[in-house]
């Protein structure tokens, strides 16, 4: 009979094969994973995405050419696990919210 212990070791050595074989496709799913986010928390980071992307379009619309004060809310408001420059290139390349965090990565790269 197996233990409760060697289930969870069985199921932790599946989720590494897992996302070995993503093979970098979804490295913010990667980052949730490798950094332990629950999945309310994983909602709060998207939630903060989407007010901010929402504020961004409207911004843009209004003719603002500089986003500074919506990355420094992003900043602030991440969830402390998260580093704020790997998080915004990885949900660049995985294509979640992609203009708001090109944005920022111009934003960071010009400051």
């Amino acid at each position: 009979m197996e233990t409760n212990e060697e289930k969870l070791l069985r199921l932790e050595f599946y989720q590494e094969l897992l996302l070995s074989l993503t093979n970098g496709a979804f490295p913010f799913y990667t980052m949730v994973v490798n950094e332990k986010l629950s999945r309310n928390e994983v909602q709060e980071v998207l939630e903060l995405c989407e007010k901010l992307n929402d504020e961004y379009e409207k911004q843009k619309e209004e003719g603002f050419i500089t986003f500074l004060p919506l990355l420094t809310h992003f900043v602030g408001m991440l969830n402390y696990k998260l580093d704020p420059h790997k998080t915004i290139d990885a949900l660049h390349k995985q294509g979640i919210y992609r203009n708001l965090m090109s944005e920022f990565l111009k934003t960071i790269k010009n400051h």
